[in-house]
């Protein structure tokens, strides 16, 4: 990697400006991944957040150069089989390479890298782990596709001296939804939680106060499908029943 330029500490100190400006932290977060690819060689890259405050559920994705399939949810395909998933929290920001924690040998044969990695021509990742007052608020991947250089030390740097401007900006983000009693609108739920179009359509019903025989008729679904759908929007949620989703969502956008 070539030395830091006057054009590259610009590019920096305008991705401090806007984690810290950007009012919508979803945006904030698309906003980082985009600037980031004008200083960082990678190929694809996923953001995820903790549901609630150190919590080891992700939710919430925003992706770059990458669209995951529609029934694939990270939580539920590769977090038991993540190895370096115990990284996280330990209540620490840090910023390492894949091939830090493992042998290339070894991280090649396990089926956390043949079923995430190699579906995707993936090989090398730079990861960033976020964390303010001892609570993990974020993990981001930087993915590079196979035939390419592991990154270098010195792309390392970059992320290090980003990632507690990025984490104290997460951690304001998440406590300040933890303390307040603002409800979301259906449309941010969408975008903050990723989900799919069906749950979209689901959910407005659900907070339109349609009875379950109805949402089933005019969908043109089986009571049993229904389930699947909301259960899947509680579990995106972090929520259990319908009393918690009227007390965290708006009834009317």
């Amino acid at each position: 990697m070539r030395n830091l330029e006057t054009n590259d500490w610009m590019v920096i100190n305008n991705i401090v400006y806007q984690i810290n400006s950007i009012e919508d932290s979803v945006t904030m977060r698309k906003n980082f991944l985009t600037q980031m690819a004008l200083i960082l060689d990678f190929d694809s890259a996923d953001f995820y957040i903790p549901s609630e405050l150190n919590s080891h559920t992700l939710v919430g994705p925003v992706f770059y150069n990458y669209k995951p399939k529609a029934d694939e949810e990270y939580m539920d395909k590769y977090d038991s089989i993540d190895y370096s998933r115990g990284l996280m929290f330990g209540g620490k920001s840090k910023v390492y390479r894949e091939s830090d924690i493992i042998s290339e040998e070894k991280r090649i044969q396990t089926e956390y890298y043949k079923k995430y990695f190699e579906p995707n021509n993936w090989h090398h990742t730079l990861n960033m782990i976020l964390a303010h007052k001892n609570q993990f608020v974020g993990v981001v991947c930087f993915f590079r596709v196979k035939g390419k250089e592991d990154y270098a030390y010195e792309e390392s740097f970059i992320l290090d001296m980003i990632k507690e401007h990025l984490a104290f900006r997460l951690y304001q983000d998440l406590n300040k939804n933890s303390v307040g009693d603002e409800k979301i609108s259906v449309s941010e739920c969408v975008r903050t939680y990723n989900l799919t179009k069906r749950e979209e359509v689901v959910l407005y019903e659900l907070m339109n106060g349609t009875e379950s025989n109805n949402i089933s008729n005019s969908l043109c679904i089986s009571s049993n499908t229904l389930k699947k759908h909301v259960l899947n929007i509680y579990r995106k949620l972090n929520i259990k029943n319908r009393v918690q989703l009227f007390k965290m969502v708006k009834e009317k956008e």
